[in-house]
């Protein structure tokens, strides 16, 4: 029996789930969202305000999918009641975001601005402070979204504009990313 998916999904006080064939619908304050259940291998029940994920039969796919499956509907279930939240920080001299309802303009260094369209169900928000790190001045930019999926997608194409690098640091990263610095030339003949 899978360690995860035999723990049920516990949903809150205000999400409502239901299960319509082989889709599980999802509503709270953040708003709605559609989950597809595998064709085959899992069921799915509601119960006392709890989201029970089940095995039909112990093939090896039928294993595989439980743990995914229950995981899957946590974050759906989570994202509907509560939404999901992920950091960027933009480092260097001049680098910078605006936020323009669903466009983001940046100034990464390069010769022309950067358009970045957000996808649907994504919100941004810029750090309006900049405080400086390791002597750059570096820039929050807040995404927030009830779909983890798509939460991530667009953190990861923002992260792409301008990775950073390991010499000054310099570049789009995660919040909680921890760059790796190299020391560079020493400059010695």
């Amino acid at each position: 029996m899978s360690r995860i998916g035999k723990l049920p999904v516990k949903l809150a006080d205000k999400t409502k789930a239901t299960v319509v064939g082989r889709q599980v619908n999802f509503e709270g304050p953040k708003g709605k969202m559609v989950v597809q259940l595998p064709a085959t291998g899992v069921k799915v029940s509601i119960a006392n305000n709890e989201v029970v994920v089940e095995r039909e039969n112990d093939s090896r796919e039928a294993r595989s999918l439980h743990g995914l499956t229950r995981t899957l509907l946590a974050n759906a279930a989570k994202g509907v009641s509560t939404g999901f939240e992920r950091r960027l920080d933009i480092r260097g001299v001049g680098f910078r975001a605006e936020v323009k309802g669903k466009v983001i303009n940046f100034q990464l260094g390069y010769s022309h601005p950067v358009v970045f369209n957000l996808p649907e169900g994504v919100t941004a928000e810029v750090d309006k402070t900049a405080r400086t790190e390791d002597g750059l001045p570096t820039l929050g930019l807040t995404l927030r979204s009830a779909d983890k999926e798509v939460l991530g997608a667009a953190a990861v194409n923002i992260r792409s504009l301008r990775p950073p690098e390991p010499y000054k640091g310099k570049g789009i990263k995660y919040a909680t990313e921890k760059i790796r610095r190299k020391e560079g030339k020493t400059g010695t003949a």
